[in-house]
């Protein structure tokens, strides 16, 4: 397998993003346990894929598009757009969809981590939020490409169509589940009503009063 420009660019990208959310997880969460750190890492490397990947995917799509730009990162782009084409030419949908995600997205996910970090009682809201906007955005970035048959989608390469549309895009799915499964069960617990064999009696204040 041969290694071009754009693949041995992109590879280097991801590798850069992935070290640097661990470094950035690490010393914000590093002492949390297990959970709380995993959140966070995520929360972080998903920032940074927002900012620095998709923020200037965007910049680049409004500025003449990817296929003629010569901007380094394009090249990012270039390599994912061998897979999906409709990266490659500044298609409106996914454009929209990006300029949402890398600006109300990272917000979110600063948000949330913040939220965490502190213990805020509206943790959830905000993890809720974000995950339902993770998966729309999943939705309406292949939804309208099946619905016409999958006309820019390239899935006879193993390569992409199991590492860069299957798994880089299934991140976004796959994480986004567990973490409003993890928002169900805490507002179930929450919720949940003690049972009386283990509820202490409350007592009226007037029996709590000394009697004349």
């Amino acid at each position: 397998m041969e290694y071009s420009q754009e693949m041995l660019i992109s590879l280097s990208v991801a590798a850069v993003q992935a070290l640097s959310s661990v470094v950035i997880a690490y010393v914000i969460a590093g002492g949390r346990n297990q959970a709380t750190f995993l959140t966070i890492l995520w929360l972080v490397y998903d920032t940074v894929t927002h900012i620095t990947l998709e923020g200037p995917f965007v910049y680049i799509s409004l500025t003449g598009g990817v296929e003629n730009s010569t901007h380094w990162l394009s090249y990012v782009w270039k390599e994912y757009g061998k897979a999906d084409a409709r990266w490659l030419v500044a298609e409106p949908n996914i454009v929209a969809m990006e300029l949402l995600t890398c600006s109300f997205d990272s917000v979110l996910c600063v948000v949330l981590m913040h939220a965490i970090l502190t213990n805020k009682p509206w943790r959830h809201f905000v993890q809720i939020t974000l995950c339902v906007c993770e998966l729309y955005g999943g939705y309406m970035t292949f939804a309208p490409e099946w619905v016409v048959g999958s006309p820019n989608l390239v899935t006879s390469n193993p390569v992409y169509l199991w590492v860069y549309l299957i798994f880089f895009n299934g991140l976004w799915v796959v994480i986004p589940l567990i973490l409003l499964y993890q928002s169900w069960c805490d507002c179930l617990k929450s919720t949940a009503t003690p049972s009386k064999s283990k509820a202490s009696p409350k007592k009226h204040p007037y029996y709590l009063r000394k009697r004349d």
